[in-house]
């Protein structure tokens, strides 16, 4: 069965990513380090919000943070997802070749990448909340549009990341081939955010929700129908 053959593929993935931990840990220190360069970075008419073990905590307009937190998503989505197929090794490819259908490998690979960014994403936000001190007005919004816009930055990156992979220049491609795609879901999640952190209600940002949400199906049923050709080539 389908099911059984995409568990397995993603138990292989957790497998393989708890063997190399180093990916992980790269991305959240690329994170961490980001999220403190940024919060103490922002000197310039910001007024000093508090003081945590003697380190001077910025505070951030919210529309300034909210941006910035994207921006960030978008560099660490990259960095994740860009190894999906790209950084594969060709005899990976060929034993997966044999033993798994295209479909189950594309579905396991968005469905990983989607919990993977889903994690980042969430940790970011906690430690970029503690230090750049922006108020949620509804966490529960901005948790969710976090996870939509993990798993549409997944449905995209993870495609392209398979074109890709049969380019000589396999990561300027990545870049130029999401660009059409990413500029327009990361202007819905920061609208989306904003009214995250000005306290609106959930009827407020449904339609861009399901916009979000749209986006990752629609990318997934493309993948699913030209994955197969871009695996045979």
């Amino acid at each position: 069965m389908q099911i059984k053959e995409i568990g397995a593929l993603f138990m292989k993935e957790l497998w393989l990513e708890w063997k190399q931990k180093y990916a992980f840990n790269g991305l959240l220190l690329y994170v961490l380090c980001m999220v403190v360069v940024i919060s103490l970075g922002f000197t310039d008419g910001i007024e000093v919000d508090r003081e945590i073990v003697g380190v001077n905590i910025l505070q951030i307009s919210g529309k300034s943070w909210n941006i910035i937190y994207w921006i960030i998503m978008f560099f660490v989505a990259i960095n994740a997802i860009a190894k999906s197929f790209v950084g594969e090794r060709e005899g990976n490819m060929l034993y997966l070749y044999s033993v798994a259908s295209p479909i189950s490998i594309i579905l396991t690979k968005i469905i990983y990448n989607t919990l993977l960014l889903a994690i980042i994403g969430l940790v970011t936000l906690f430690f970029y909340s503690l230090l750049g001190g922006a108020h949620l007005g509804s966490p529960g919004i901005f948790a969710l549009a976090v996870a939509l816009g993990a798993f549409a930055f997944s449905a995209n990156l993870t495609l392209v990341s398979a074109i890709s992979a049969k380019a000589e220049n396999r990561t300027t491609l990545l870049a130029v081939l999401s660009f059409p795609l990413i500029v327009p879901l990361l202007l819905n999640q920061i609208s989306i955010t904003q009214k995250a952190l000005e306290g609106m209600r959930w009827a407020d940002v449904g339609e861009e929700m399901m916009l979000s949400a749209g986006i990752g199906v629609a990318l997934s049923l493309v993948s699913i129908v030209l994955f197969p050709f871009v695996w045979k080539d």
